[in-house]
């Protein structure tokens, strides 16, 4: 059956047959979930956030990739890697324990979810800010006071 379908296409060359697009939630999901998980390993940081505000808020804009111009064959690139599907511009705010490492979560946040996002969705990622929301100190954890003087 396999060969009779193939008989019935016309001669398009299977990389340019179709596109695959990536919605912006879709990646905002993957960065939520992935920006998350990469925040949980700070054990000390996240046990003073509350349960509810561990979800990192994320904003995306997803920009198709250009046409295929220099794509070889099955989509890979002239360097021999997959052929990007687009591009993903990313705005993610976490809240954080204080005191903690600060820089080490933001760093650990943007790597993982750059390399995972182009590995699960093949996307490139070209803009990426890491905002802190809020800092959860110890002193507030179970009072209603907004600051600590």
């Amino acid at each position: 059956m396999t060969g009779e379908a193939e008989q019935r296409r016309p001669g398009i060359p299977r990389e340019e047959r179709g596109a695959t697009t990536v919605a912006d939630r879709v990646v905002a999901k993957i960065a939520s979930r992935v920006a998350r998980e990469a925040l949980s390993r700070f054990t000390e940081s996240a046990g003073r956030v509350p349960p509810g505000r561990r979800t990192p808020h994320v904003t995306t804009s997803v920009r198709r990739a250009p046409e295929r111009q220099t794509a070889g064959r099955d989509g890979e690139s002239v360097a021999g890697r997959p052929a990007a599907l687009g591009e993903a511009r990313l705005r993610i705010t976490v809240e954080l324990g204080y005191p903690s490492d600060i820089g080490a979560q933001c760093a650990a946040v943007r790597r993982e979810v750059t390399e995972r996002l182009s590995t699960w969705s093949g996307m490139d990622v070209s803009d990426f800010v890491v905002s802190v929301g809020r800092l959860h100190s110890v002193h507030t954890r179970h009072t209603d006071q907004e600051r600590v003087r």
